[in-house]
């Protein structure tokens, strides 16, 4: 469950799961608990219409039983005794010293043993009516029976019972249980369908609200909006504050971008008439070497500080979209070639190896020539400036169908894992020996304005680093996608 819509119809699922199965487990308990009584209202039912039917025949007739002879018993007359062939039920008219009359159709299938257990309520001789469940022997669940005594239908009978096995009902708790467990699964599948959908309706508003949100990947993008949905729901507010929050980035990074533009812009002309004023005193005759040293730091110093302000001012100009590339067809062999050359000499100069190569056919690519070439001597002199006397670097350009791929390589210090997904971060230095003094001096923009021109070019740049055993910067730019000049 990936998404926020296959988590709601889920839970959505169970819940209906939980209810459905509570609803039935309430169903089934109270269908059992309300057989009793439906049974013991039905047989009060049967036993007064049996007990009306024997009085009335009484008083019509005179007689309701045959005479008994040596040989038989006495029973009801057959033409009292065919009303109650078509009985639901089990019916027994009990006689005089517990004789039994007359026992319906559906009585007569029971065997002598079952009967006996029927009729032991007659023998308690109950005063009213009265009823109760009595086991039956090889039926399971016995049976409901109703007993009252009858004094109207002539001296011969003394009683009546009516009774019904416990299951013999038109719905049982197992048919209903059985029900359930048919329609319970295809309904659950059913709705959860449903939940799946509805759920993907409420949520349809967040899918354009989340691709525009994607969308913003950086200070350039804070201008974009959320469409606001009209309902007034959480929707509509979560759009609202997202949007002030937006504006309100937007304003912040608007006026960090100005000042480092403006504060950039400013202190050029400072170190330029320091810079000049430094190189001055430097021509002086007679200077003395103890001045000369300090003027030389100062200098040194201070073409750092301007390299620093320079790069400033380029990476406020790219957050304003005011820095244009410009475009022209640029031959990349030669220019790696060039910037390979300059490459060789800093490297021999470190005691650093330095290796080129370039593969592949037409090496020629609609670029910005100067801000490529930037790019690439960052990445070289960040490599040899990072590998100790006696390492390798490594710089390769490989022309392929559809990109341009420039790759730099080498065996330094590398970087660790947990600083590596900082490297492209303006000002970022990772540890000691990556400090703006000493051997390694920076001012950690260089790799920020590396990544800021490879996507200039519709590019990308990406880093591999083990701590200890070296780093790899790979450049790719698409053919095509710079034809023309690009803000």
């Amino acid at each position: 469950m990936s998404t926020l819509r296959d988590k709601l119809a889920f839970w959505y699922t169970v819940a209906l799961s939980i209810a459905i199965f509570a609803l039935g487990a309430g169903l089934y308990f109270d269908r059992k608990q309300s057989i009793p009584s439906e049974l013991d209202k039905r047989l009060s039912e049967e036993l007064v219409f049996a007990n009306n039917w024997l009085s009335e025949s009484q008083r019509i007739l005179g007689r309701v039983t045959s005479r008994g002879t040596l040989d038989t018993l006495p029973t009801l007359t057959s033409d009292v005794a065919a009303y109650f062939e078509g009985f639901r039920d089990h019916l027994v008219v009990a006689g005089r010293n517990d004789r039994l009359l007359y026992t319906s159709e559906t009585a007569r299938t029971l065997t002598s043993e079952q009967i006996d257990a029927l009729v032991a309520p007659l023998r308690l001789r109950p005063g009213a009516a009265v009823g109760g469940e009595v086991e039956i022997p090889g039926m399971e669940g016995g049976m409901r029976y109703r007993v009252a005594p009858l004094t109207d239908a002539g001296p011969e009978v003394t009683a009546v019972l009516v009774a019904t096995g416990v299951e013999n009902v038109d719905y049982t708790p197992g048919d209903l249980l059985s029900s359930l467990m048919v329609l319970g699964p295809l309904f659950l599948v059913l709705a959860s369908g449903l939940g799946w959908l509805l759920a993907g309706r409420a949520l349809a508003p967040f899918d354009p609200m989340l691709d525009e949100i994607e969308a913003i990947t950086g200070g350039t993008d804070l201008h974009r909006r959320l469409a606001v949905p009209f309902s007034q729901d959480e929707l509509h507010r979560m759009a609202v504050s997202t949007n002030n929050m937006l504006e309100r980035l937007e304003n912040s990074f608007g006026m960090l971008r100005q000042f480092t533009a403006d504060a950039s812009h400013e202190l050029k002309t400072p170190l330029q008439v320091l810079r000049a004023g430094i190189e001055r005193a430097l021509k002086h005759p007679g200077l003395p070497s103890e001045a000369i040293e300090g003027l030389d730091e100062a200098l040194g110093q201070v073409n750092q500080m301007g390299e620093m302000v320079e790069s400033l001012l380029t990476l406020a100009r790219a957050d304003e979209g005011k820095v244009e590339l410009a475009v022209e067809r640029t031959d990349l062999q030669a220019m790696v070639q060039e910037v390979s050359e300059t490459a060789h000499i800093l490297a021999e100069q470190k005691g650093v190896k330095m290796l080129t190569r370039i593969t592949g056919p037409d090496l020629f690519l609609h670029v910005d020539k100067g801000r490529i070439k930037q790019m690439l001597m960052n990445l070289v002199t960040n490599a040899i400036k990072y590998t100790p006397a006696g390492g390798e670097v490594k710089f390769d350009l490989v022309g392929r169908d559809t990109d341009i791929v420039f790759e730099v390589r080498d065996t330094g210090i590398g970087i660790s894992p947990e600083d590596l997904p900082r490297i492209f971060d303006r000002f970022w230095r990772g540890d000691v020996a990556r400090t703006r003094t000493g051997e390694r001096a920076g001012a950690g923009l260089g790799l920020a304005i590396t990544k800021w021109i490879a996507e200039a070019h519709q590019g990308r740049i990406e880093a591999q680093s083990k701590q200890g055993r070296g780093s790899s910067f790979v450049v790719t730019i698409p053919r095509g996608a710079n034809s023309a000049p690009q803000g």
